[in-house]
């Protein structure tokens, strides 16, 4: 008996010196961890932002979808660190931007879905004419690897910094919802634009 005892004291010293923190301590480190860069596909990106326009104007549309290619995220593989979404509230007779970012840093802007300033929304301006959600069945990961196909392999190959955005918006004269990949920092010096049926994922043409 006397053994048994002494077992179990035994048992509940060694419980006592073990190194694994108790579930309180498990909590407050992982409250101290730094937060990680989030990448996104566009369609993510665009949900997140749609919810929440939506909660500013109940009949809003979205009309233009675009990433940002920073050093944190080049914007390979269809992912991107920053996401600006504009909406179009018919009522309202406003725009809205809206930006999520999942970047962290100094100069990064706030993480999670923040608003824009509010504009005027003019229903006869084409290039604000909402498109509906549902024609967004493909991807900007897929764009991405259509774009690669059509010459962007072979810049990522040369800088696999390159920097890739993507810009996704309505052509009201083929009645298309496109993604335009564009690889390049900004539009205005693009090495390659390739565009991509948004709905079925297929190569449109080389737009430079």
């Amino acid at each position: 008996m006397r053994r048994f005892l002494c077992a179990i004291v035994l048992a509940g010293l060694l419980a006592g010196c073990s190194s694994t923190p108790p579930p309180a301590e498990k909590a407050a480190e992982a409250k101290t961890q730094p937060p990680k860069t989030e990448l996104l596909t566009g369609r993510v990106a665009f949900q997140k932002l749609f919810v929440t326009a939506r909660s500013w104007g109940p009949d809003a549309k979205p009309f233009r979808l675009e990433s940002e290619a920073v050093k944190q995220a080049s914007g390979a593989d269809g992912k991107a660190g920053i996401w600006r979404g504009y909406f179009a509230s018919p009522g309202k007779r406003a725009l809205k931007p809206y930006i999520w970012s999942g970047l962290v840093g100094p100069d990064a802007p706030d993480r999670g879905v923040n608003p824009g300033t509010e504009d005027t929304f003019n229903p006869a301006n084409t290039s604000t004419q909402p498109f509906d959600f549902a024609f967004l069945k493909s991807d900007s990961d897929t764009a991405f690897e259509v774009a690669q196909a059509h010459g962007g392999k072979k810049l990522i190959d040369a800088d696999p910094q390159q920097p890739v955005k993507y810009m996704l918006v309505w052509n009201p004269s083929s009645n298309q919802l496109i993604w335009h990949v564009i690889y390049g920092s900004s539009e205005s010096d693009a090495k390659l634009r390739v565009a991509v049926d948004a709905s079925t994922g297929t190569f449109l043409k080389l737009e430079k």
